[in-house]
This record gives structure tokens, C-alpha cells and sequence, in this order.
């Protein structure tokens, strides 16, 4: 298997507790259909033991320039992989 082309290699890190999702961005997780009308998060493919996994999560985003919520991240068009606690991150501007 080919490997994915990437121009970051992102650690994802851990905080205690949840983390709020900022406005915007839950707006625009329920525009694409990921997001129910509750806040209640519905990606295909996720579990939801990972799902509350990823709600703790957090990268140093180097797109964005910043702390960003794991979540954030992968619905993020420049999101490639989750691979043994990184993120393969193809770098293009948002």
C-alpha cells in the first residue's frame, strides 16, 4: 500500500474533561449533515466510545496556526489519516 501524501505529521494530544466545540464550527458540522439539530454528533464510521475518545482531543494545528479541536481536525479537508496517536496533514491553506 501506497503511503498518503502529507506535509505534517501532527501529534494528537489529550486534555481532561470535554471540550466545547466553538459556534461556528457546529454550524457548520450541521450544514454538511454531521450534526443533528441537538448538537449530537453523527460521523459515519466512528463508535461511539472513539467518538467521546476524540471529544478530549486537540492538535496543534499548523494550518491554523493554533490549539484545535480534535473534531475540528477531522472534518477538516486537509485531514488524511489518524495514525498511532498523529495526524497526517496534506498542509494546504484553508
Amino acid at each position: 500500500m501506497d503511503e498518503l501524501e502529507h506535509k505534517y505529521e501532527v501529534e494528537i494530544k489529550e486534555r481532561e474533561g470535554r471540550q466545547k466545540l466553538p459556534q461556528e464550527i457546529k454550524d457548520e458540522l450541521k450544514a454538511s449533515g454531521m450534526m443533528d439539530d441537538k448538537g449530537k454528533l453523527k460521523l459515519k464510521g466512528v463508535s461511539p466510545k472513539m467518538l467521546k475518545r476524540m471529544k478530549q482531543e486537540y492538535v496543534e494545528c499548523p494550518v491554523l496556526e493554533g490549539d484545535t479541536h480534535f473534531i475540528q481536525c477531522f472534518v477538516c479537508p486537509n485531514f488524511q489519516s489518524r495514525v498511532t496517536g498523529k495526524v497526517l496533514c496534506k498542509g494546504d491553506k484553508l
